[in-house]
């Protein structure tokens, strides 16, 4: 029998979480804590975030459980992310969890980051179901898979260096704009020309075929070194160059992103597709997809809450894993490579 009341916190990276979800879809409480002291440095500083986790995790519970108008002794399930991330900030998250599972004999599941973010959508769209194909791109993980049924996920195509979230806050950082890259290239973006400055589309060219080895895999490590070469060839990022510069790369990420997820849709023949992970904000990635889908398409995207680091998506994920495996063991530990759970090569 599924638990009625989930409990579940998310502290991977830079984000301390906690929800409380009643049966599949009935979000009664969320909580994001934000640690904006990153943007000081131009990326996460993975023992500031520790800290921060460590001091904000109790508030960020109880202000869940009070949104929620629920008592801590009456969930049934506690959820937490296992990995991956960063290992120090996944450990706060963990212990917290299997703490309160022993104090309140309640059983607790880690939960695959990655396997939460597709999840994420069916929260707010029901008919984000399997069989899709699953684009999820986040600042460490850029995935495309074939999802046939929850719980088995085929891998089409990953990254072969950074990541796409990754090498947007690289590039935003090249640029002189803020952190978190992605927000910050599509603001200024959309004053620029994206034809000004052309930029390379890594491991996409016309000559490939199902098969190939490079065929659904992607790379963005060449594309940043290519802007960081234009700029060079500028002499820097001055103001007026910023907004084309900027447009360039996304049209460049965003381009082969979608081609990839097309030539999924295509294989498969399944024209629905679902979007995960903090780059599914992007509005160009979206419009992007939808045009090259079409009418007969459909895309599921998560809202801008439900697309960053969150606990909705961990306790839906974890309400899946413990009635597919049952509970963890107190010695469930965090991770920071876990492996994808049914994942097939």
């Amino acid at each position: 029998m599924s638990p009625e009341l989930v409990l579940a916190v998310e502290t991977s990276c830079d984000e301390t979480s906690a929800a409380v979800l009643r049966g599949e879809r009935e979000l009664l409480g969320h909580v994001i804590f934000s640690q904006d002291v990153h943007r000081v440095y131009g990326g996460v500083v993975p023992e500031l975030a520790s800290r921060a986790h460590l001091r904000t995790l109790d508030a960020v519970v109880a202000a869940a459980l009070r949104e929620a108008g629920v008592a801590v002794r009456e969930v049934e399930l506690i959820g937490v992310t296992a990995g991956p991330g960063l290992v120090g900030a996944l450990l706060v998250g963990v212990a917290w969890a299997k703490a309160a599972a022993w104090a309140l004999g309640r059983p607790v599941v880690g939960v695959h980051h990655m396997e939460a973010h597709l999840f994420a959508t069916a929260l707010e769209h029901p008919d984000a179901q399997p069989p899709f194909v699953g684009l999820l791109v986040s600042g460490g993980h850029t995935l495309l898979l074939w999802v046939p049924r929850w719980g088995e996920y085929h891998l089409l195509g990953e990254t072969r260096d950074d990541a796409a979230g990754e090498a947007f806050d690289k590039a935003a950082k090249l640029l002189g704009l803020e952190y978190p890259g992605g927000p910050s290239i599509e603001r200024a973006a959309a004053a620029g020309d994206p034809t000004r400055h052309p930029l390379p589309r890594p491991l996409l060219h016309g000559g490939q075929r199902p098969g190939d080895a490079d065929y659904y895999a992607f790379s963005f490590s060449g594309l940043k070194t290519a802007l960081r070469v234009r700029l060079q060839q500028l002499g820097g990022a001055s103001t007026e160059e910023v907004p084309h510069l900027a447009a360039a790369f996304q049209a460049a990420a965003v381009e082969v992103l979608a081609r990839k997820t097309l030539r999924a849709v295509e294989q498969t023949g399944c024209r629905r597709v679902v979007l995960g992970g903090g780059v599914a904000n992007s509005r160009a990635l979206r419009d992007e997809l939808r045009r090259r889908l079409g009418a007969a398409g459909e895309l599921f995207a998560p809202s801008l809450r439900l697309s960053t680091d969150n606990a909705a998506m961990i306790a839906r994920a974890a309400r899946f894993r413990y009635a597919h495996d049952g509970a963890a063991p107190l010695e469930l530990n965090a991770r920071a490579s876990l492996p994808l759970p049914g994942l097939v090569r």
